[in-house]
């Protein structure tokens, strides 16, 4: 049986700000399913055509420790259940900025229903989105203008089911990323060694002991900004639950190509390069610490760290038949030099803000907002 990974020498901190008594501040317990710094965030090797297990720590506030194990079927591809358009498939500038991998988890209960034919449901809606959706079934490559393009072959969406040892409620909070639970269901292609060699679309059904399960998956960023990518995924849903698309994609980006010949009419500031003053790039050389707080107020985007948000997207509504997730979100932030802002709560009123920070930085970031 494989030997669990080494727990990390530091745990990082999960701060909160109270939404309901600001600017009272409030700490959470610090836990294995709060978030891991990078530099200690492992993962089992997973070989294709064998069943792995993959393990991941989880310390309980009496100090008992559970160990979260996975055990991941064989992947298998997954093309569009029609036949679709081939050849290239042109990605804009803006799309070529942001390519990184997303990875993001729904968890789904329901009274009603069991998980039994889970991944059944989810696999065989996916053949079906996937023909509004071509693209992401083909793969990542250069153009002959070295830029990068999708050639679009059909082969298809990795898929992978399996198994974990608990109920659901015991991986605790997820809107907390944790890297090292939360990085167990969702799949990553083995040995990939960058980008091009990641389908655009991996996704993985985790079924858990109480009925419940997780859909996981692995997206890549320069194939839909955030609310092009929920938009993916409800339509997956309203696929998986025999419904029209609500909102059908438009899928030609070529109206956002560069005209011939480029004509720059203004400065593009916003590519210049900013002068390192405070040799910034060194800190990001030290070990890696997440934190979080939550706020009503608007907070300011004066920051050479690039800033996204994600409140207003629809996390909540994804439904494949098992009714809106019960918890959603990011497994981890996509890059280390990222702030993300998430929606707090049920009725999403106030934002979480996170981020990751070298751990010198973060422990002067707490002392300046006095957490």
């Amino acid at each position: 049986m494989p030997t669990p990974p080494t727990q990390p020498k530091h745990w990082p901190i999960w701060w909160r700000w109270s939404h309901d008594q600001w600017p009272t501040l409030t700490r959470t317990g610090i836990s294995c399913t709060g978030l891991l710094t990078i530099s200690s965030a492992t993962s089992s090797g997973i070989h294709m055509g064998i069943e792995a297990e993959k393990f991941s720590a989880m310390e309980y506030s009496n100090g008992n420790v559970f160990q979260l194990v996975v055990k991941q079927g064989e992947p298998t591809l997954v093309p569009p259940a029609e036949e679709t358009e081939k050849g290239l498939y042109f990605l804009s500038n803006l799309d070529q900025n942001i390519a990184v991998i997303v990875r993001t988890i729904y968890c789904f209960k329901s009274e009603e229903k069991g998980n039994e034919n889970a991944g059944e449901v989810i696999k065989n809606a996916l053949k079906k989105v996937l023909v509004h959706y071509y693209p992401l079934a083909g793969r990542l490559t250069i153009s002959p203008e070295a830029k990068l393009i999708i050639n679009c072959t059909g082969e298809g969406a990795v898929f992978v089911e399996a198994e974990a040892n608990c109920a659901l409620e015991e991986i605790g909070d997820i809107t907390k990323p944790d890297p090292e639970t939360l990085g167990k269901l969702v799949y990553n292609i083995p040995d990939a060694k960058n980008i091009l060699e990641m389908p655009p679309l991996v996704a993985q059904v985790t079924k858990f002991t109480c009925g419940g399960f997780a859909l996981g998956l692995c997206m890549n960023h320069c194939m839909f900004d955030g609310i092009g990518a929920m938009e993916f995924v409800n339509s997956w849903g309203e696929t998986a639950r025999g419904l029209p698309l609500c909102v059908p994609p438009f899928i030609d980006r070529s109206i956002l190509k560069a005209r011939n010949p480029p004509q720059i009419e203004y400065p593009h500031q916003e590519f210049a390069e900013i002068e390192d003053k405070s040799s910034t790039n060194d800190l990001y050389k030290d070990e890696m610490l997440y934190s979080s707080f939550s706020t009503r107020v608007r907070p300011s985007l004066a920051s050479t760290l690039l800033i996204t948000t994600w409140s207003r997207l629809s996390f909540y509504t994804t439904d494949f038949g098992w009714g809106e997730p019960v918890l959603s979100g990011p497994v981890a932030l996509p890059e280390k030099e990222v702030i993300l802002f998430l929606s707090h709560g049920k009725e999403r009123k106030s934002i979480n803000v996170l981020l990751g920070l070298p751990a010198l930085a973060m422990k002067t970031f707490q002392e300046m907002i006095q957490i």
